[in-house]
């Protein structure tokens, strides 16, 4: 093991507590279905670096210390790729702008233009034409120096939305419901932030609350195999808030640190399944007039401008007090990221690029403007 590695791991240790603490089970006569953790022989998760920033309030968020330049370039290596189309689409419009040697109102309106088709939104397109328009004009520009302002006012936007995941230590458990529409990566997340809490010392419990879907159950009661948290699961087609609600009894009989609540993918703009999530976020606070303590909205980021209606609505609907964005492959439109932050300013948690649970990091407002500017 090299030295910046026991370094990271001695600090993550020190951060975050020893062991995993174990999680005990419910008797049989609190309701719902609990899946047993795996035999101890299971070999354990090996942590690589932590990867979402955890904190507990009312303490100031932890500062964690930088993982070595040569370290991090492999993580920023994969999020350039993931960025790759929204890179490439400003890089050429850039390109193409800027050929000629001064700068004129004619060139910024069609800067503006290439922003707002690479996802950026016309609040973040207008503060990067503002930037370069002051004092430039009729003054001579490269291209360097107009990604280097790209750079900079898409980091001044996100710098803001940055945030770690905070627990609530005076709520045991800390509730977090997971939202989304189908098909952007819940259930995976649920499943990786569950193995991140396990590292950090947290007994984690998880609820199979998409009960329309048999693969969604199945795939969580893997991610509690692996990770060693209980799964509570209803048979399908369960009343989603009856399950929650006996997932929320048996996480605060178990004295879990967290409980992880999945939700059935549905579509922004359907109103029978938008009521059902509300119905679930009633029933839990009947437990808990707070509960849920977070809401993440998962973001799928190759859907582009349909984000904003989504995170429009499931806040509106749903109370979302964070994000997490996935999916930040080759085909991602990652830019949108920008414009949701500048409208909305949600705190950003997390991104992910893969499936593994170390493909889910703290979300790097710096990186993320370097590898949209720069590609």
């Amino acid at each position: 093991m090299s030295a910046p590695e026991e370094k990271r791991r001695g600090l993550f240790g020190r951060l975050f507590g020893g062991a995993p603490a174990s999680v005990p089970v419910p008797s049989p006569e609190a309701a719902p279905e609990v899946e047993p953790a795996p035999p101890e022989t299971s070999p354990p998760v090996e942590a690589a670096r932590p990867a979402v920033i955890i904190a507990e309030a009312p303490a100031t968020p932890i500062e964690t210390q930088q993982p070595e330049p040569a370290q991090k370039g492999g993580w920023f290596s994969r999020l350039k790729a993931g960025l790759t189309k929204t890179s490439s689409k400003l890089s050429e419009g850039i390109t193409g702008l800027f050929t000629k040697s001064r700068l004129d109102v004619d060139t910024l309106d069609d800067l503006e233009d290439v922003l707002i088709q690479a996802d950026l939104g016309v609040e973040t397109a207008t503060r990067i034409t503002t930037a370069l328009s002051q004092g430039r004009y009729a003054k001579g520009i490269s291209q360097d120096d107009v990604r280097t302002v790209l750079a900079d006012e898409v980091e001044r936007v996100l710098v803001p939305v940055a945030k770690p995941l905070v627990l609530d230590t005076s709520h045991k458990p800390h509730v977090i419901l997971v939202v989304g529409v189908n098909g952007a990566g819940k259930t995976t997340t649920i499943g990786k932030l569950a193995q991140q809490f396990k590292r950090a010392g947290r007994s984690v419990m998880m609820a199979a609350g998409d009960t329309f879907r048999a693969a969604a159950i199945d795939q969580l009661k893997i991610w509690g195999e692996r990770t060693g948290a209980p799964v509570v699961a209803h048979k399908v087609g369960a009343d989603a808030a009856g399950l929650a609600f006996d997932a929320f009894k048996a996480a605060r009989e178990a004295g879990s640190d967290v409980l992880l609540v999945d939700t059935a993918g549905r579509l922004q703009n359907k109103q029978g399944l938008m009521d059902e999530l509300e119905k679930v976020v009633r029933v839990l606070r009947k437990l808990d007039s707070s509960a849920p303590h977070t809401v993440l909205l998962v973001l799928d980021a190759t859907t582009g401008q349909n984000a904003l209606s989504q995170v429009e609505v499931f806040k509106d609907r749903a109370g979302v007090t964070g994000l997490v964005m996935t999916k930040l492959d080759g085909t991602a439109r990652g830019g949108i990221l920008v414009a949701i932050s500048a409208r909305f300013g949600l705190p950003v948690h997390a991104i992910g690029v893969g499936e593994a649970a170390d493909d889910l990091q703290p979300f790097d407002p710096k990186e993320f403007a370097r590898a949209i500017a720069v590609g």
